[in-house]
């Protein structure tokens, strides 16, 4: 499936504020001029990939950075036996780890799941931000805190929350985390994933995964067809997943919300 969001040029946009990581690194602060144009100068080489394409693999140098300027990727394990466990998305604006370069290679792969853009940002670009640009260096371990945080929670999902759980509370992700860039619209975001991806995304079989997502349809939370996923109550979704923005750390942000009264989680499970 093709990606739903517009190529974005790392060397030229014409309004720095549409380049994807300051678009992310806004909803921390508010980047200068002077520290804008050092983020767009820094983008080196831009690679296309196509859906199914490692960007990078496991056992690879780590070279530079890479940064994500349009498509959707995601980080993957896989076992002796082909088992994959998917640990995590890539969206616009994200980094594929600001400090890789530490490491002599990488421990994991990183594959396009839609046809993306990726820029790599050089060694000596990281550590002159840091000498250089000491809000846009805070900016930067904000992003480097929220991956962490967002693998923590993957962690809690995996081992603590049911299917129904879990399922729930990563569209809640999905939802806040495209709406911080732009890519919710009237409730709708570009979701790429086929069932096999869920599945090893949530520790779950396909079969599970049709349940679960036919039970999330049902209760009117979700409708997911051709690629894109509608959220029809983002309250009651967010109530079925024990979902907490919290851990996105967006500030203010706080995307439209349905009307209607509230339910306890005991009062939504009470209408499975």
């Amino acid at each position: 499936m093709a990606s739903q969001w517009a190529p974005l040029r790392a060397e030229a946009p014409a309004n720095g504020s549409a380049h994807p990581l300051i678009r992310k690194l806004s909803n921390y602060t508010m980047l200068s001029d002077e520290e804008q144009k050092a983020i767009l100068q820094a983008a080196g080489k831009v690679s296309d990939f196509k859906a199914g394409d490692d960007i990078v693999q496991r056992g690879d140098l780590t070279g530079g950075v890479r940064l994500v300027l349009d498509g959707f990727a995601s980080r993957y394990k896989i076992l002796e036996d082909g088992r994959r466990q998917i640990l995590g998305y890539l969206i616009p604006g994200d980094l594929c780890d600001l400090h890789v370069f530490l490491l002599k290679r990488m421990d994991h792969s990183i594959t396009a799941m839609t046809r993306s853009r990726v820029a790599v940002i050089s060694q000596a670009s990281v550590l002159a931000f840091t000498d250089r640009y000491p809000n846009l260096t805070r900016a930067l371990w904000w992003s480097t805190l929220l991956d962490e945080a967002v693998t923590r929670e993957w962690v809690v999902n995996l081992g603590q929350r049911t299917a129904y759980e879990r399922m729930a509370h990563l569209f809640c992700e999905l939802y806040y985390r495209l709406d911080a860039i732009g890519a919710v619209r009237q409730g709708s975001y570009a979701l790429p994933l086929t069932q096999t991806a869920l599945g090893d995304t949530l520790g779950l079989s396909t079969v599970h995964i049709n349940r679960t997502l036919q039970d999330l349809r049902a209760h009117s939370l979700i409708s997911f067809k051709a690629g894109v996923l509608t959220v029809h109550d983002l309250q009651k979704l967010e109530i079925a997943g024990f979902f907490s923005a919290d851990y996105l750390h967006l500030g203010d942000r706080d995307p439209a919300r349905t009307s209607g009264t509230r339910l306890t989680p005991s009062e939504l499970n009470s209408k499975r």
